[in-house]
């Protein structure tokens, strides 16, 4: 497993999937930077890190997703690479389970960018502008698990898209799943049910009531995983893609 992991890993350093993994999260940190600068009073640093962290959720994360999942897929449907990759003397599943590995950890470091990224261009911004610079102290602990939660909620997303990626060689029925999802997400964002909605799953991890987070996470995460192993199963079971 480890050498298929490897292989994956030095496949992504050769395409966007490092350009994507930064772009994201900078644009949230522009953001927050002219946001600084535009204020006219100071705010707390937790007003900052955690509209980075819902906006991160609510948006550019499963579009981040998408695109990811998208790119993931066409380095073997591009140059048509699937029959030399099924003919290798490893078990099928390892080559499907590798991919999954790589875009779960490649949204790992994208989240843990997007604070990071933030908390710096908020930090650049305040020395331009001192007047505005925030103030307190942020609850890191709390961030951090936070953003754990909702890395953990997005695997449901993260399976389905990728499932979606893999099982089809034209990138548009993913793109159009990720598009979609995003935009029903974005426009029913108030609804209740969307705590039963995987696109909307991160960013009930923000919201007020345990019981959406509780839920979200639970379907998210867990039925994520399930998600996963059945998209593995599938894909290394058939023999065309």
């Amino acid at each position: 497993m480890l050498a298929v992991l490897s292989v994956e890993i030095r496949k992504l350093n050769r395409s966007l999937a490092s350009l994507l993994a930064l772009a994201a999260p900078s644009l949230i940190a522009f953001l927050a930077f002219f946001i600084v600068l535009r204020g006219q009073r100071a705010a707390p640093w937790d007003m900052f890190l955690q509209g980075a962290t819902t906006t991160w959720a609510f948006f550019m994360l499963p579009m981040s997703v998408t695109a990811l999942t998208a790119l993931v897929a066409h380095m073997e449907h591009g140059p048509r690479a699937w029959d030399h990759l099924r003919s290798l003397p490893v078990p099928r599943w390892r080559i499907y389970a590798a991919k999954a590995l790589c875009v779960i950890a490649i949204v790992i470091v994208m989240t843990g960018l997007n604070l990071a990224l933030t908390w710096t261009s908020v930090s650049v911004a305040s020395v331009l502008k001192p007047a505005v610079a925030p103030t307190g102290s942020p609850d890191v602990a709390k961030l951090l698990l936070v953003n754990a939660k909702i890395v953990a909620a997005a695997i449901l997303m993260i399976a389905i898209q990728l499932w979606t990626a893999l099982r089809f060689a034209s990138f548009v029925p993913a793109l159009a799943l990720g598009i979609g999802g995003t935009f029903f997400s974005v426009v029913a964002t108030s609804a209740k049910e969307g705590v039963f909605f995987p696109w909307q799953m991160p960013v009930n991890m923000m919201a007020k009531e345990v019981w959406r987070v509780e839920t979200a996470l639970a379907l998210g995460g867990g039925l994520g995983l399930v998600m996963l192993a059945l998209a593995v199963a599938h894909l290394a079971r058939r023999e065309v893609l």
